[in-house]
């Protein structure tokens, strides 16, 4: 199939197509980042500092940006939905395993390996999506993928922060996972089977450093993974710390009204597919850097003492971030020649996970020994870093969106 004859809007298989991509968003970051929203309570359960704690987030990206390129292997050889299918059941069976764990060392080294399993979806989904998916549509249809990460990021930290209140943490996790399995299962049932996609049997692996090479050797890909590394880097790092933060005074908050303010993944959910149709209509570009503004003027409105302006400033930090991440994530494989998409999409994961589980394990440090503001001045330089990358690179490659 060509890149002319894929579903269009409004077809059975595009529907059946986005749906079952939304699920497979949910099943993967709903376990991903389920930990988030009890790290003060794994914290404090296992005598650990919240830089240790934070590990059971970055051991599990960490363990995902390990394999996205291996997973990529694995698609272009064996095929994009039987990839995704493996990874999929493979982890929802970790999530499930992993709070049984009382020693941190055995609980961090599930999650890592849940985290492998994991990297799956985000390793093929949006090749898988490239190729099947009319041109015209990428854009926007990478953008109602995203959406469902976002949803599957909420769902996983408002289910396990509150039954956690209740129960304990490994209640809260567990329920994650259940809810979890049951995504995967819609997934399963209304995934199209590939039509676009031609199998690299003769030794993929032999052409594959000639495959990446190619990726890397390209100005415009590297802006493009910059952008996953420093984004996402900051991004995951607010999370993981804002709950200590906001533990403290002056703001006092308890575990489970804290876990309320992750409902700004909401705003994640909206901007997401709607940055992508900007980008069709406007390019990548602008709507990228509108996103990264967002972020700043977000990152601005946490240093305050107030709940409700935290809060607001949550919401536009994480709908410029999802935003930015919309563009960026369908930008990797549109822009990589035909043979090299998986590798484009693989190499942009590797960077947006090696920055969640170097920021967010790392920038625990500047918080704990520096405090709020040397933290959130960190954040925004990385976040002026990515701007000044894709402004300086990607200028003459935003005009359109492939």
């Amino acid at each position: 199939m060509s890149d002319a004859t894929g579903h269009v809007p409004g077809s059975r298989a595009y529907r059946r197509l986005l749906i079952a991509l939304f699920f497979a968003g949910i099943a993967t970051f709903a376990q991903l980042y389920s930990p988030q929203a009890v790290l003060p309570l794994i914290a404090a359960d296992l005598g650990v500092s919240p830089p240790t704690a934070s590990l059971a987030v970055s051991a599990t990206t960490l363990g995902l940006a390990a394999a996205v390129i291996p997973w990529s292997i694995v698609a272009d050889r064996y095929g994009r939905v039987p990839a995704m299918t493996i990874g999929i059941c493979a982890a929802t069976l970790l999530g499930l395993l992993a709070p049984l764990s009382g020693d941190v060392g055995v609980f961090l080294g599930i999650r890592l390996a849940e985290g492998v399993a994991l990297g799956a979806i985000p390793a093929i989904a949006l090749a898988y999506l490239s190729e099947e998916v009319d041109a015209r549509f990428t854009a926007s249809a990478a953008g109602s993928y995203i959406a469902g990460t976002t949803v599957g990021g909420l769902s996983g930290r408002l289910v396990s922060g509150p039954v956690a209140d209740i129960l304990e943490w490994r209640s809260g996790l567990w329920a994650v996972a259940i809810l979890c399995a049951a995504s995967a299962v819609v997934f399963l049932w209304l995934v199209p089977h590939a039509q676009g996609f031609v199998a690299h049997r003769h030794r993929p692996e032999r052409r594959l450093g000639e495959r990446l090479a190619a990726v890397l050797r390209t100005p415009a890909q590297l802006a493009i993974d910059a952008q996953g590394f420093l984004l996402m880097g900051a991004f995951v790092a607010v999370f993981n710390y804002l709950g200590f933060h906001l533990a403290e005074p002056p703001f006092s908050l308890p575990g489970w009204l804290a876990t309320l303010l992750f409902l700004s993944y909401l705003a994640g959910t909206v901007s997401s597919p709607w940055a992508g149709a900007l980008a069709v209509r406007h390019g990548r570009l602008p709507v990228l850097l509108a996103g990264i503004a967002a972020m700043l003027v977000g990152l601005a409105a946490l240093l305050t003492p107030s709940t409700a302006i935290v809060l607001i400033g949550l919401l536009v930090f994480t709908a410029g971030f999802f935003a930015a991440h919309a563009v960026a994530s369908g930008w990797a494989p549109a822009a990589a020649s035909a043979d090299t998409r998986a590798q484009a999409s693989a190499l942009y994961y590797l960077a947006y996970y090696g920055g969640s589980s170097l920021f967010g394990w790392c920038l625990g440090f500047v918080y704990a020994g520096s405090g709020w503001t040397a933290f959130i001045t960190a954040l925004a330089a990385m976040c002026a870093a990515a701007a000044v990358a894709a402004a300086a690179v990607l200028r003459t490659a935003g005009r359109a969106p492939r």
